[in-house]
């Protein structure tokens, strides 16, 4: 199996149980040689072989460019991509994927971060934290689990200096979840925070932080945020062709290219990953993705075409 032209193609070294539906797989180049580079936050999109694309964060050091290893928790509800690595994926197999993205790069010159972690949210703030252990900075991480048997990565966590670990085990307080108002209330004015974990948690960190200016606060998102823009009624001009397609209700601006056979790059279709990112050249984007800043939206210079819409009648971008 040939790879395309923009995807990478991995060989799975190994796979490790962490904790409780919890895997780590171990990811090198099928021909040998140095991968892409990758920094703390970044994460993979794999291409599986049932069809599926799923994002993944990084777990291991960025200076490590033999490798990639990713954290993988079982969706009780997946829709077929952490089931199928967690039941069908062996060692010696090769899978594609587009080399990594950061859209939740870490803060390595703050003076304070903190990090809130939900569940298999753990990945890219392991990461974080042994890149600031490293660079000798301090940092606090909040891990939620639901139970001890499920908390991933432990060992190395406590081991990292210059930190704290503050682990939450919902069982052991009565069913009780992170108290989140109180853990960013004790973060350090001028912290930079970071959030990764399950939709409901997500939401909860931006309300409790809703007072802290915007450029100090990340989340890192694997599930859509807000529903695609589909009511259609416009068009879409694509300037290097100068090729006119109408967006028809129901439909994506990703799913009309496609059905007139072109092949943007695009992973998640919810404005998650960043992989369908676009230059806007005229019109006003209608964005319902989770990346761009609030300032960028304004500018309306780029946006993702798999969610997005137009707020009028033309749009004209570069492809």
């Amino acid at each position: 199996m040939r790879a395309a032209p923009d995807r990478l193609r991995l060989r799975v070294r190994s796979l490790t149980w962490e904790a409780e539906g919890v895997l780590s797989i171990e990811l090198r180049a099928a021909a040998g040689g140095d991968l892409p580079p990758q920094a703390a936050g970044a994460h993979l999109d794999l291409h599986l072989p049932n069809g599926m694309v799923r994002s993944y964060s990084l777990l291991n050091p960025g200076e490590e460019r033999q490798r990639y290893v990713i954290g993988v928790g079982l969706d009780r509800a997946s829709r077929g991509g952490s089931a199928w690595l967690h039941a069908q994926l062996r060692p010696g197999q090769v899978l594609e994927a587009a080399a990594p993205r950061n859209n939740f790069a870490l803060a390595e010159d703050a003076a304070e971060v903190v990090l809130i972690a939900g569940g298999i949210g753990i990945t890219p703030l392991l990461a974080m934290a042994e890149r600031r252990a490293a660079l000798g900075r301090p940092w606090r991480l909040h891990y939620a689990v639901r139970s001890r048997a499920g908390a991933a990565f432990l060992d190395r966590l406590a081991a990292l200096p210059h930190g704290e670990l503050l682990l939450h085990v919902d069982e052991e307080e009565g069913g009780a979840l992170l108290d989140l108002r109180a853990a960013i209330a004790a973060a350090p004015v001028g912290a930079h925070l970071y959030c990764c974990g399950p939709a409901p948690m997500l939401a909860a960190f931006e309300a409790a932080a809703a007072g802290r200016p915007p450029g100090l606060l990340h989340v890192e998102r694997f599930t859509a945020a807000a529903a695609p823009v589909t009511p259609g009624g416009y068009t879409v001009r694509l300037a290097k062709s100068g090729r006119e397609l109408p967006v028809a209700p129901g439909q994506t601006i990703l799913e009309a290219l496609e059905a007139a056979g072109f092949e943007p790059p695009h992973s998640c279709r919810g404005g998650v990953c960043g992989a369908c990112e676009t230059r806007v050249i005229e019109g006003l984007p209608l964005h319902r993705d989770s990346i761009l800043t609030e300032a960028e939206r304004k500018a309306g210079r780029t946006m993702m075409i798999c969610c997005s819409g137009a707020k009028g009648k033309l749009l004209v971008l570069d492809l």
